[in-house]
């Protein structure tokens, strides 16, 4: 099970502070108790390590993700066609035509049984995605993409006043 293959995502996470970490890796852990047989795919891009959970190995399939922005160190748990699950609480962020978030400051304040509902929605509106069932993979982690320049992580500097 891939849930246990954390190589490159370690090997990715090394630049970013403890409590970043700490925080991707247990909403990670949260995800793969709930869906061990959907795959992970790893992006290592640019501003952000992102990482999310499809039924296939497409991005266009990704259900739920996790992001760690390298500049602010802000983390987000998103759903990647947000726009497209019923939020009655009105949690999640976002005012674009598909993706969804909300931030996350700390484990003790993540909405957990709220997000496992909104997971349950998000999950049915990926799977009802797949066209072609040949695509269906189950527990496998993959690295899509790996940017060669990379952000440093860290604070975002303070915009100065003219």
């Amino acid at each position: 099970m891939s849930k246990e293959e954390t190589k490159d995502l370690l090997k990715f996470l090394k630049p970013f502070e403890a409590d970043t970490k700490e925080i991707v890796l247990w909403l990670r852990e949260f995800v793969w108790d709930l869906y061990p047989s959907t795959n992970e795919l790893i992006y290592d891009n640019y501003n952000a390590l992102t990482f999310g959970w499809s039924p296939t190995d497409r991005a266009g399939h990704i259900f739920c993700s996790v992001a760690a922005w390298r500049t602010g160190q802000n983390i987000h748990f998103g759903f990647y066609w947000g726009s497209q699950i019923a939020d009655p609480d009105k949690i999640l962020l976002g005012q674009g035509s598909q993706y969804r978030y909300i931030l996350v400051k700390n484990k003790r304040d993540f909405p957990k049984a709220y997000i496992k509902k909104l997971m349950k929605d998000a999950y049915a509106n990926s799977l009802a995605k797949v066209k072609d069932e040949s695509q269906l993979m189950q527990g496998a982690t993959i690295t899509k993409s790996v940017s060669a320049a990379k952000r440093k992580p860290g604070k975002v500097a303070a915009k100065k006043k003219k």
